[in-house]
């Protein structure tokens, strides 16, 4: 019995996704096929238009069908799309101004965490007397000078007043 829900829910997949290259030619599915798998689905965000079953998705699906069966090229297609709904309708986005920091950030995030672990490293590895004053060696003679006397006042053996 559950084989047979198995079986008619893939049939019903199947001709879902089918139903959307039906009247296309086999150049024509090609260019379909690649150029939904270069299109970001805006709803999802992490897949293409090609993965997703999003109603957004799928009606862009649609607009690419019908452009492709209209004879419009890759280039139009796609400028359509990026006119509509911007440059975050690309996969590959184009490197200009507004996208710089979509390609750099990441490179800058790593650099700047070389350079925080470079300085955390060094910092831990000074030794303690670099970070500190300079001693006066005066002031060490007189403080080891009295630290002998009270030393030696302890050692003193201790006087009885009666005697």
């Amino acid at each position: 019995m559950r084989r047979n829900y198995l079986a008619a829910l893939l049939l019903l997949l199947s001709s879902v996704v089918l139903a959307d290259v039906d009247g296309l030619d086999a150049q024509q599915e090609a260019r379909y096929q690649a150029l939904i798998a270069e299109l970001r689905c805006l709803v999802c965000q992490n897949q293409t238009i090609a993965e997703s079953n999003a109603p957004l998705a799928v009606d862009l699906r649609n607009q690419v069908k019908t452009q492709i069966v209209a004879g419009r090229s890759q280039a139009e297609i796609v400028g359509y799309l990026t006119e509509r709904y911007g440059d975050f309708v690309l996969y590959r986005p184009p490197f200009k101004a507004s996208t710089a920091l979509l390609w750099l950030g990441p490179f800058l995030l790593l650099l700047g965490g070389l350079v925080w672990a470079l300085r955390y490293v060094r910092g831990t590895r000074r030794p303690a007397a670099a970070t500190e004053k300079p001693v006066d060696p005066e002031a060490v003679q007189r403080l080891l000078a009295e630290t002998q006397a009270a030393l030696a006042a302890q050692d003193a053996p201790a006087r009885n007043p009666k005697e």
